[in-house]
């Protein structure tokens, strides 16, 4: 019978935000302006990187992919969830589920990767920006964001595959919003315990090692800042690179959080939040927290604004 139940499960049902009931239609403006806000502000961004020739630099080439990827993953769980926010009927097929779990994880582990990408770029053009030009060619930017990109997809491989090799047996209600790998693994009635041994081996490789890359980059960075006589371009340095730090801080905060501790920890209240933070709030603040800190895309975006009038 065992064999039975596991062949059975077709669908997942997920709970989402059903314990909040009557907030259910608020709930859904709010995450309707906030991806909507997303979509805008991403899309802006690399229609700038694209259009304005003095943005197509290095920085602005991997900001173009780090929009590309926030859109790509809001929209593998937040369509979605907008739709159940509204709709009787809060399910997922299995098969869809399976996808939703692929795609997820491999845009969440190319953005780990790509975020360390544009580390090392901010570090060689401060700390060796006579080299820069020679260092960050085209070529080498795009073997770049080809192995981010690589390394996403194949680690998304390794925890769907490993995910859903577990049966399901018994309740197929998801405490949660969308496909995931904590809310799956609490679900499922398996061993669960080399799933988790793998969580935290490949978060090592895909979330650790990026981040320790990181911070090594900015001890660089900030120390070469420092020895920096004139305040103007000191003050320059830092707000080229506050940006992307603040970015690092949002995201890895709440993806470490996430996925690289035990099962036995989790609490799906607790967590909910949490991902929407990395999964909604990050993405919306990207394009807002990459314009409003960046003199060259204010230029860039009032210079393409004035065009369009001027056309008119």
């Amino acid at each position: 019978s065992k064999m039975l139940n596991d062949t059975l499960l077709t669908e997942f049902l997920i709970l989402g935000f059903s314990s909040l009931q009557k907030l259910q239609l608020l709930l859904f403006f709010i995450f309707l302006v906030m991806y909507t806000c997303t979509l805008v502000g991403n899309i802006c961004i690399i229609t700038i990187a694209c259009l304005d020739p003095q943005l197509q630099t290095p920085m602005y080439f991997f900001l173009g992919n780090l929009s590309f990827l926030d859109i790509c993953y809001t929209t593998t769980n937040v369509p979605q969830m907008l739709v159940h926010l509204v709709s009787e009927e809060k399910s997922i097929t299995y098969t869809g589920c399976i996808v939703q779990l692929y795609f997820f994880i491999s845009f969440v582990g190319t953005e780990c990767v790509l975020l360390a990408a544009m580390a090392y770029d901010r570090f060689v053009a401060i700390c060796h920006p006579l080299k820069y030009a020679t260092i960050m060619r085209k070529v080498l930017c795009l073997q770049l964001v080809g192995a981010c990109w690589a390394s996403g997809f194949l680690n998304s491989i390794v925890h769907t595959y490993m995910t859903f090799r577990l049966p399901f047996c018994g309740s197929n209600q998801l405490n949660y919003f969308f496909c995931d790998i904590p809310p799956l693994l609490l679900l499922s009635c398996g061993d669960t315990f080399l799933n988790e041994i793998i969580l935290l081996v490949v978060g090592v490789f895909i979330g650790w090692v990026p981040f320790v890359c990181i911070v090594l980059s900015y001890v660089y960075i900030i120390s070469t800042i420092l020895k920096v006589r004139s305040s103007e371009r000191r003050l320059k340095a830092f707000s080229t690179c506050t940006s992307h730090l603040t970015i690092v801080l949002l995201f890895y905060g709440s993806a470490i959080f996430n996925y690289v501790r035990p099962i036995s920890t989790y609490s799906m209240e607790k967590d909910r939040l949490i991902s929407v933070l990395y999964s909604i709030v990050t993405p919306m603040l990207n394009p807002l927290i990459y314009t409003l800190r960046n003199k060259d895309m204010k230029v860039a975006l009032k210079k393409i604004f004035l065009m369009k009038l001027y056309s008119k």
